[in-house]
């Protein structure tokens, strides 16, 4: 059962990460690399036996704002100073502490980083051709309207089929997951009735080549101008990943080790980062459905991330094919 839900998360959180990932400012496969690395090294070493790790929303624009400030070295140190912090949170026993952040404030930064998203995919929603590069939210609503008049109908229409098929298959069939259904009929659509749409190939090259390890440059300056950036994602990391433990627990009757979580929350980064990938926490969704696919033991966390791997190696190159408008329609 483990390893039959580790290959439906897998299947799951593969166009998420895409999305995620473009989300987030970098290319496509970073996100998947962060699902792999993080998403392994969190389930053999967490404190949870269901967790699922990987991309998540919450650190899109968090993630978009540091690249776009200190380039994908300042992501990377942040992102290992985050780890470290995770560790050390860890092994003080910090984790108890979450409990007393109020769930007002925890509710009230989902909906903002949620707004922040559906802004943000309007572009691609609408196939509109942007004449700046904003990053602020309010920036990119502003650009919306200025660039209206570049509206292209065929990337709304792939869209909308896309939002569709997300909000109505899994009423029917909740085992198939909905967003792989939305990305294989929106690529159909494209390629086989020649639509002007964009995709994920005409704007990103695409590797399939599995994650490489690299070393950052270490250097004062870098790393106490993104230490502020590593704070945040430590503190929203530990928060949405014990948060997720929380929601597991009561899912299946069990009880988590808060600190132990934290620790290999810290390790899942640094070795993201490491390998290519992004911030990296706790997915609730892609948890709930492992738990409902019957996992309960880590293999299904580490079976998700070697599937993710086989998937990233044989079939990348088909991922050029996804239309920009099912990567937003996933994304709202």
């Amino acid at each position: 059962k483990d390893v039959t839900a580790g290959i439906i998360v897998a299947i799951i959180a593969l166009p998420l990460s895409i999305a995620l990932a473009l989300a987030s400012g970098v290319g496509p496969e970073a996100g998947i690399f962060t699902a792999i690395v993080a998403g392994f090294v969190i389930s053999a070493l967490g404190g949870s036996s269901v967790q699922i790790a990987g991309p998540t929303a919450a650190f899109a624009s968090i993630v978009a704002g540091i690249v776009a400030r200190n380039g994908m070295d300042g992501l990377v140190l942040a992102t290992i100073l985050a780890g470290i912090i995770l560790i050390l949170m860890g092994v003080f026993k910090l984790g108890a502490l979450i409990k007393f952040i109020p769930f007002t404030i925890t509710t009230g930064f989902t909906l903002g980083i949620a707004v922040t998203i559906a802004i943000g995919q309007i572009k691609d929603f609408l196939g509109l051709t942007f004449v700046n590069s904003p990053i602020e939210t309010m920036d990119k609503l502003l650009e919306v309207f200025r660039c209206i008049g570049t509206f292209n109908w065929q990337a709304l229409v792939v869209g909308m089929v896309c939002l569709l098929i997300l909000i109505f298959w899994p009423k029917r069939l909740e085992k198939i997951p909905a967003s792989l259904i939305a990305v294989v009929v929106g690529a159909a659509m494209v390629a086989l009735l020649k639509m002007d749409v964009k995709t994920i190939g005409d704007l990103y090259d695409i590797s399939s080549a599995p994650p490489k390890f690299s070393l950052p440059v270490f250097s004062f300056e870098k790393m106490s101008a993104v230490a502020s950036d590593a704070f945040t994602i430590a503190i929203l990391a530990a928060i949405e990943s014990l948060l997720s433990c929380v929601v597991a627990d009561g899912m299946i009757g069990s009880r988590h080790n808060s600190n132990m979580e934290l620790v290999a929350q810290g390790a899942g980064n640094i070795a993201s980062a490491l390998f290519g990938g992004i911030p990296a926490t706790g997915a609730i969704a892609r948890t709930a459905a492992n738990i409902k696919n019957g996992g309960r033991t880590p293999i299904a966390g580490m079976v998700h991330a070697v599937v993710l791997l086989l998937i990233l190696v044989s079939l990348m190159p088909l991922a050029k094919l996804i239309p920009m408008p099912a990567i937003a329609a996933i994304l709202f």
